[in-house]
């Protein structure tokens, strides 16, 4: 369910700002991303997994907290990165 470290590199690498940058919201969300797309994978097979669902809906609720706070900021940032993770709204 969650994301090896590998993953996790390549995407803080896709999506870092500047060298080194893992806490940008940017990364955050990619990162949540990802873990949020294995979540709703393992939910196909496991209906009834209601421990795991709610860490889902939190793990939703932080990415687009973290989605309004870029879109207050900078919209421009806003939309290259809900295009480049391909999420809608």
């Amino acid at each position: 369910m969650s994301i090896t470290s590998e993953r996790k590199a390549e995407l803080i690498k896709e999506y870092a700002t500047n060298e080194g940058d893992t806490g940008s919201p940017e990364v955050q969300v990619a990162i949540l991303s990802e873990r949020i797309a294995n979540l709703t994978e393992h939910f196909k097979g496991h209906k009834k997994d209601n421990h795991s669902r709610r860490g889902l809906l939190k793990m939703v609720s932080l990415r687009r907290r973290l989605l309004d706070y870029v879109k207050s900021n900078d919209e421009a940032r806003y939309k290259s990165l809900i295009e480049r993770l391909g999420l809608r709204r």
